[in-house]
């Protein structure tokens, strides 16, 4: 990969892990609710995704997934439903204290395994990475050897600066009320993502 090309392939994994969607919101909820150390476990579930996504993406799978209409659309269904009841039930459940210590390590971890993994449409932004960047006359892992680091490593920063956006926020919602309604517009982002998810369309490899 040139030096032109990854310049172009880094700018957009920066676009593409900074805009805010299901993981940014969960990120930012763990941050607000948890010590900095546990809410951070939700960082390392989403950079397991990552690489799972990126090695599959490598093999060929998500564009596999991408051309069935019919298996996009179960996901895509799962889905919007996970984020819909996650948003309602963190709507309903705002009013009560964080349950920081009532949510073990592994709680946090495949949460937000489950929130970064479930969501279809990441599948279009990976299959957009590849489709985009990679070079069909260079070896693919040749090329994995550059993608891989870039993109866990900006995956990373992104992550862990929303993490700690929540932990700065939880710490200035003192007010019970503010942190009260706080948690209640981040249960209606995942309302709204998960309405969103349910009207995207198929994502497509390019021909």
């Amino acid at each position: 990969m040139s030096f032109e090309a990854w310049t172009i392939f880094a700018l957009f994994w920066v676009v593409f892990v900074t805009t805010p969607g299901p993981n940014a919101v969960n990120c930012i909820s763990n941050g607000m609710s948890l010590p900095f150390p546990k809410a951070m476990l939700g960082v390392l579930a989403i950079l397991t995704q990552a690489s799972a996504f990126l090695i599959l993406s490598a093999m060929g799978i998500t564009a596999l997934i991408a051309a069935s209409p019919t298996g996009f659309f179960v996901a895509k269904l799962i889905g919007a439903g996970f984020l819909i009841w996650m948003g309602v039930r963190g709507w309903m459940n705002a009013a009560k204290p964080a349950p920081a210590s009532e949510r073990p390590a592994r709680h946090v971890y495949f949460h937000a395994l489950a929130v970064a993994t479930i969501n279809p449409k990441s599948v279009a932004g990976y299959l957009a990475a590849f489709s985009q960047f990679v070079q069909l006359d260079v070896p693919i892992w040749q090329q994995m050897a550059v993608i891989m680091p870039t993109a866990l490593v900006i995956t990373t920063l992104s992550y862990t600066g929303f993490t700690l956006l929540g932990a700065l926020m939880g710490k200035a919602a003192l007010g019970a009320v503010f942190n009260i309604w706080v948690r209640r517009v981040m249960a209606t982002c995942f309302i709204i993502y998960g309405v969103l998810l349910g009207a995207s369309s198929t994502p497509t490899a390019r021909g």
